[in-house]
């Protein structure tokens, strides 16, 4: 595996009560885990119930759902965590550098050339559970990993060419999964090793029907006890989880707690009020606005900050009128006003620039004052210009269209007005449509969406971030941009086995989307994580593979005196 990057800093407020005498730290080495109790917790996504709990259907919550049972190839290596004296926040959604993968279910791969193949050595003595009614406890075994492939690659669901790469997966006996390539792929160990949809289900699961909660058992820490859509997600300990975690060089058995519990709130007011009053133990992402109050009522809470890892924008469809035309979608950018926009609705807790390429991503990514001109421009405040342009191409009283938006979104329903705004002073009207997420989604991925699509996309990886959205007929494209030169270097791209000479190839392929302005870019907003001091073994991570928090939780402990010493 040769990626590699360094992520940013992740700056850390922590405000806890001085006189309690409480360590400003997330976690003391010298502490010794305390076991058992039950974390409610609210995730990066807390207003979303799961979308499906089997990975053929190709959704990419997955992994955040289900990650807590279903374990993958391979993992982020949490020792190289900040708190832990490295250097990496993880927090990024599918980004792991290489230097911090590790093996979760594989306990060493190597790479072998004619033909061009990853063999792959799983851990032996890793269990599945028994599930009543389903399978009796057994060992994983190399079946199961080549089964969880194919039903993957031969799902009608699948992203396009995601596993063009692949020849064929195979296993050589009971321990050894070979995966032969029909060529080199940058993204290899993400696609199917630590990714999205790459979880290991057993065939019983399958037979059983994996679609449904009831039947789902994986190898991970906890076991799926109880689903109330829109409410809660119930896990209870694995008891014959086989992984340990180092604390002050003493080994324990994983996990620490008895019980975690996924919240599903779609209320902003109501999951930051269940935060301030301990209902929720941890609260992964909190805008900006609601921070100052939460630290004054709820001083003992400790706090990480972190640049989102999604960027927002309005997709133009340019298969349809008037944003098949360039200088329709360059005047739409040059009408919105996005340094006042960081200023005033943010408050300056937003960069201006920060997507498709992430600023974590060291090598890839390139600060707006390094762009061309022609890039510069449309994040430049110029209405005169816009309405010029608008003439230009035809729509001297400007136009109006339809921007779907979900109301998922706190941030999105507030943002989106104001966009509008800027862009009725030129001409151009919005009909704002407010969906449901499952609608939302829906739009996009059956290519139904409007002409104006209103979201947040991850950045996921450095390739990815570029691929998915703009490459012709991507699932996650909903500009619908299509190039077939643009196509060829994105494939080139994965074929290039050296990353530094990926990273200038990447480069040259952001300057050239964000010139073609298929979206309205906007400024990528700072976000924040909070927790309560008895929560330990933690600093503000929140992924470990792709949207996969489960072996960070995994790794909590409740220290239920100090919880009793605060009044809970």
């Amino acid at each position: 595996m040769d990626r590699k990057t360094t992520f940013g800093s992740l700056a850390r407020g922590l405000a806890i009560a001085a006189t309690l005498g409480l360590s400003q730290s997330p976690a003391l080495a010298d502490e010794k885990p305390q076991v058992g109790g039950t974390l409610n917790l609210g995730m990066v996504y807390v207003t979303l119930s799961p979308l499906s709990w089997d990975p053929a259907d190709w959704t990419w919550k997955f992994q955040q759902d289900t990650g807590l049972m279903y374990e993958q190839l391979f993992v982020g290596d949490l020792s190289k965590a900040k708190r832990n004296g490295g250097k990496y926040s993880f927090v990024p959604d599918a980004w792991l550098p290489s230097d911090a993968v590790k093996g979760e279910l594989a306990e060493s791969w190597e790479w072998k050339e004619n033909p061009l193949r990853v063999e792959v050595k799983l851990r032996k003595g890793v269990m599945f559970p028994e599930k009543p009614g389903v399978m009796a406890s057994r060992e994983l075994v190399a079946d199961d990993v080549v089964q969880s492939y194919y039903r993957l690659d031969k799902s009608p669901k699948k992203v396009p060419t995601y596993f063009d790469h692949v020849q064929k997966v195979e296993a050589t006996d009971q321990h050894t999964v070979v995966f032969t390539f029909n060529n080199y792929h940058a993204e290899w160990d993400y696609r199917f090793g630590w990714g999205y949809y790459s979880g290991i289900v057993p065939k019983e699961v399958v037979d059983a029907g994996a679609g449904n909660w009831k039947n789902a058992n994986g190898t991970g820490p906890f076991m799926l006890t109880d689903y109330v859509q829109g409410n809660a997600v119930t896990f209870s300990k694995n008891p014959v989880y086989w992984d340990k975690e180092k604390i002050a060089g003493r080994e324990y058995k994983l996990p620490f707690v008895d019980k975690i519990v996924y919240r599903t709130i779609k209320d902003e007011a109501t999951f930051l009020t269940a935060l301030r009053t301990a209902k929720l133990d941890l609260l992964e992402a909190i805008r900006w606005t609601a921070v100052d109050e939460l630290k004054k009522s709820a001083p003992q809470l400790q706090w990480s900050r972190s640049l989102g890892t999604g960027g927002n924008f309005l997709a133009m469809r340019v298969d349809t009128k008037p944003f098949d035309d360039i200088r329709v979608r360059r005047a739409l950018n040059m009408a919105v006003n996005k340094k006042e926009i960081v200023a005033s609705y943010y408050n300056g807790n937003a960069e201006l620039f920060a997507y498709p390429m992430h600023p974590d991503y060291i090598g890839y990514y390139e600060p707006l004052e390094s762009m061309p001109d022609s890039v510069k421009e449309l994040f430049t405040y110029n209405p005169d210009k816009a309405k010029a342009l608008l003439k230009e191409a035809g729509y001297p009283n400007g136009f109006s269209f339809k921007v779907q938006v979900c109301s998922c979104s706190p941030d999105h329903m507030d943002l989106l007005p104001l966009v509008a705004a800027y862009l009725e002073k030129v001409g151009v009207k919005l009909e704002i449509q407010p969906m449901e997420y499952g609608a939302f989604l829906s739009a996009m991925t059956t290519k139904t969406n409007a002409a104006g699509y209103f979201m947040r996309n991850g950045h996921t990886n450095p390739t990815t971030s570029i691929r998915k959205s703009f490459v012709t007929k991507q699932t996650w494209n909903p500009s619908q941009y299509s190039d077939p030169e643009f196509d060829k270097k994105m494939n080139d791209v994965y074929l290039e086995r050296d990353e530094s000479k990926r990273q200038q190839m990447i480069k040259a392929l952001t300057r050239e989307i964000v010139d073609k302005a298929p979206y309205i870019w906007l400024p990528v907003d700072y976000f924040y994580t909070a927790w309560w001091p008895w929560v330990k073994n933690y600093g503000g991570e929140l992924r470990v593979g792709s949207e996969r928090p489960g072996p960070i939780h995994a790794r909590l402990w409740i220290d239920q005196d100090l919880k009793k010493k605060l009044g809970y």
